[in-house]
């Protein structure tokens, strides 16, 4: 038997009715279909019939797809294409095109930017010093110095052993007076009778730490400081231990400075590009290139963090950076303006006459020593004074005999010493007399902050090869200078006595600037350039630092150097003193010779 199926209700009455749904029902959907209708017509007039920028735009927006069928990936912005893919990620190497956006579309406040952000100036811990050059009521804005306190045994301790400072000098009476030396007395009227002291022409240690002392601006406030001086007595040091010591013991209290300094804050302010310090020996002394205990000196300026500081010696390199010439300290130590002036009168007012004069001693083993030919030529003139200084002529160690000589004289010779300066060449200034170099190591690139840069004003400069090669008559060539010239250079010499001589380190000149404040205010304005430098951002990048002879000589305002007339005298540092294991270990050596031969 057959089973019936059981079916829904309205299926039953859909096979009562043939098929065909209830009318009702069909009028229920013609409704829906004929609201559908007018809705689309309303939108169509009223709406979009009142916006004609929109219906250009959908208009505009319909033709590109048009026109653009066959780009399935070009949509242009504002249009939906759900039947289109999406386009394809951007390359991580090539980053999409930036998007030019309206001032709507800008983000809002706070809202971070894609730009990078502004650079925030830096800040420098020597930015206070540098501010109080602006307090025009200070009169030390901008001038501070602090002064380390060192341990007694860079400097006092040395003074109070000073039996130890030289093999064959006795250097405890040049101690005295503040290391002026005992005082000079004037029975031939060579000298003023004050002001006059047998100094030691390697005293600038002692002579300047107590000119120091007296200073004007000192700051216990390192923070506002100029520049830092620190109080060794560099060049007593190595005296100590040149003859005799090895290298350890030659090292050993600079390696212990360096050690002390860098451990202190005032150190981290620049790492010691702010410091400086004084040593009274040539910078020979301090330049042993080798660890052969057989080398010359110590290394002292090759220590990696005294290649920072500044060092003042009497002669510098000529092609290093970190040394500075000073002059050699002279017999005459002024403790008042009213000296110098009377002295600079007495200058003016002497007859002078001997054309020229030299007093030295020959150099026979030395080859490139012009010393014989000057003597000669000074023999045989009948203008020319000499005074030798070979072993057992006791006169050219008499301050008196060669001052009166220099007085005497319109022009002194000044040829090399064992090195290339010598302390008869601020003697003979001091006296008024105009000198005569034959090598630009021996002044000209040496002493740029006290003489002139401009060496015609004050001095004849004859090369060394005219006068070896008997090509000069040194007569003949200071003859044929005008005597209206010859004035003009001498009272410059003299306007010059000043800058070149120590004031006495226990009183204060009140109007002029002796070598010392020339000196300190030099160190101040190369610190200051320095740090404004460093803010602006605008260090010399390019400095090449074996031509720093050139840089020394370029006038205010000049940056780039080039080729230099004096260039054949400095491109072989080997030459007269750049080579620290031959000949300038020799001329240091040489130049304590002269002072062994200078206590006989």
């Amino acid at each position: 038997m057959r089973r019936r199926s059981v079916l829904p209700s309205h299926h039953d009455d859909m096979e009562k009715g043939g098929g065909k749904p209830p009318p009702s029902r069909l009028c229920f959907l013609a409704t829906l279909c004929a609201m559908f209708w007018v809705l689309i017509f309303y939108f169509h007039f009223v709406v979009i019939g009142n916006e004609p920028d929109a219906s250009t735009a959908q208009t505009a927006a319909a033709e590109v797809l048009i026109g653009h069928a066959d780009l399935p990936f070009a949509v242009p912005d504002g249009v939906s294409r759900p039947d289109l893919p999406l386009a394809p990620p951007a390359r991580v190497s090539e980053p999409p095109p930036p998007v030019a956006r309206s001032k709507e579309e800008e983000p809002a406040a706070g809202v971070r930017k894609e730009e990078a952000p502004p650079k925030v100036a830096a800040s420098y811990p020597f930015e206070r010093a540098l501010k109080t050059a602006e307090n025009k009521s200070d009169p030390c804005g901008g001038r501070y110095i602090y002064v380390h306190e060192l341990p007694p045994r860079f400097n006092e301790d040395m003074i109070r052993d000073c039996k130890r400072l030289s093999v064959w000098t006795n250097m405890c009476r040049f101690m005295s007076n503040d290391g002026l030396g005992p005082p000079l007395g004037n029975e031939e009227g060579v000298f003023s009778n004050t002001g006059w002291y047998a100094t030691n022409q390697f005293s600038v240690d002692v002579i300047f730490g107590n000119r120091m002392k007296q200073y004007e601006c000192l700051t216990k406030d390192s923070s506002i400081a100029a520049a830092v001086f620190v109080p060794f007595y560099a060049g007593f040091d190595v005296a100590r231990y040149l003859w005799g010591y090895n290298i350890s013991m030659r090292d050993a209290a600079s390696l212990d400075l360096v050690d002390w300094l860098r451990k202190r804050p005032e150190w981290n302010v620049m790492g010691g590009r702010d410091h400086f310090l004084v040593a009274g020996r040539i910078t020979w002394d301090f330049r042993r290139l080798t660890e052969e205990e057989s080398d010359w000196g110590n290394k002292l300026l090759f220590l990696p963090a005294a290649k920072n500081m500044s060092m003042l010696v009497v002669e510098s390199s000529p092609w290093n950076a970190n040394d500075f010439g000073i002059p050699y300290p002279t017999y005459f130590h002024p403790a008042k303006d009213a000296d110098v002036f009377l002295w600079q009168d007495r200058m003016r007012s002497l007859e002078r006459p001997w054309l020229f004069s030299f007093a030295g001693a020959p150099r026979p083993g030395d080859p490139k020593s012009i010393r014989g030919q000057l003597i000669d030529q000074c023999r045989s003139s009948s203008v020319c004074k000499l005074l030798e200084c070979d072993l057992g002529e006791s006169k050219c160690h008499s301050p008196s005999t060669i001052m009166k000589m220099f007085q005497s004289s319109l022009f002194c010779l000044q040829p090399q010493g064992d090195s290339y300066t010598r302390r008869s060449a601020f003697d003979s200034m001091l006296a008024g007399c105009i000198p005569v170099f034959f090598h630009p190591g021996s002044a000209y690139v040496q002493y740029t902050w006290h003489l002139p840069k401009n060496y015609t004003r004050y001095s004849v400069f004859i090369p060394e090869d005219d006068i070896r090669m008997r090509n000069a008559s040194i007569e003949e060539r200071l003859k044929s200078i005008h005597p209206d010239m010859v004035k003009k250079m001498r009272e410059e010499v003299i306007n010059l006595i000043p800058r070149v001589i120590y004031a006495d380190p226990r009183s204060k000149l009140e109007t002029l600037k002796d070598a010392f404040d020339v000196s300190v205010d030099a160190i101040i304005n190369k610190v200051t350039k320095l740090r404004r430098d460093i803010i602006a951002d605008c260090e010399d990048k390019d400095f090449i630092e074996e031509n720093s002879w050139k840089y020394d000589l370029l006038e205010d305002g000049q940056h780039t150097i080039g080729p230099h007339e004096w260039d054949p005298f400095f491109s072989k540092p080997k030459d007269k003193g750049g080579d620290s294991s031959s000949s300038s270990a020799e001329a240091a050596k040489n130049s304590w010779r002269i002072e062994q031969r200078s206590q006989n």
